[in-house]
């Protein structure tokens, strides 16, 4: 599983550049990805031939996904190749995990000797690539993939009708796209430190606090300030079962 990590860590960094407000940072996404994914390879020692056959494919995966999710978000078209690209890079991946090298290099020997908190100079540098990884994936890439399951379900517009008169859910229940990230890393934080209990309890808090909101703004007409409440219900739920089904997954992944 360490060429997934590795392959996370590039994917997550990748979306992370192209959140950018400006667009000549953005440009820079696919390059930054492909440049992570190959010096974090070749710092964890992953240098043999048959990981530069998987990396090659991690490689393909991550220009796909950024293309094709980029294109998804603008037109409201084409999201099941761009989420496609993304699982199926993450299965040929761990498909082939066998073949790949066992990590150490500079990577590992810079954790024994760092001694990391909560890491240990005994971590295994594949498991730590794994987590740092899921981590940064749960961040800009995590709301990417809620916001294409939203524009491909009819929740959220695309980005090039944006323009159109109405409201839009999003607008109505602001601070998703920063609480999302937070929760998921919480989720998965708290079950790396074996307290699944609390983690739920993050899941039922959210429920709580959003459902007041959706009441105060909701008309005597089934409307919320322009978007009807239908609407507004469907965004939230919708973003937020595919926002916890991703840090449970992430979670599953590390065990």
């Amino acid at each position: 599983m360490t060429w997934l990590g590795v392959w996370l860590v590039g994917v997550g960094l990748a979306d992370l550049v192209r959140s950018s407000p400006r667009p000549q940072v953005r440009r820079w996404a696919v390059g930054v990805g492909l440049v992570a994914t190959a010096g974090l390879g070749a710092l964890g020692g992953l240098l043999a031939p048959t990981d530069l056959v998987v990396g090659l494919g991690a490689a393909l995966a991550l220009l796909l996904w950024v293309r094709w999710s980029q294109q998804a978000l603008l037109t409201g078209t084409g999201h099941v190749p761009a989420l496609g690209a993304l699982a199926l890079g993450a299965v040929w991946l761990v498909a082939l995990s066998g073949w790949s090298s066992d990590a150490g290099g500079l990577l590992g020997r810079w954790l024994r000797w760092a001694d990391l908190p909560a890491v240990g100079a005994n971590a295994d540098p594949g498991q730590v690539l794994l987590v740092a990884g899921l981590l940064l994936a749960n961040l800009a890439t995590g709301n990417i993939i809620v916001r294409l399951v939203l524009v491909s379900v009819g929740a959220l517009r695309p980005a090039d009708r944006t323009s159109d008169p109405g409201a839009e859910p999003a607008e109505q229940l602001r601070g998703g796209r920063l609480l999302g990230p937070m929760e998921r890393v919480l989720i998965i934080g708290l079950g790396l430190a074996g307290q699944v209990t609390a983690a739920g309890l993050v899941i039922a808090a959210k429920g709580l606090i959003r459902f007041p909101e959706l009441q105060s703004k909701r008309s005597d007409h089934e409307s919320v300030e322009g978007a009807g409440i239908d609407q507004v219900t469907e965004y939230f739920l919708v973003g937020s079962f595919v926002s916890w089904l991703l840090a449970l997954g992430s979670l599953v992944l590390t065990r």
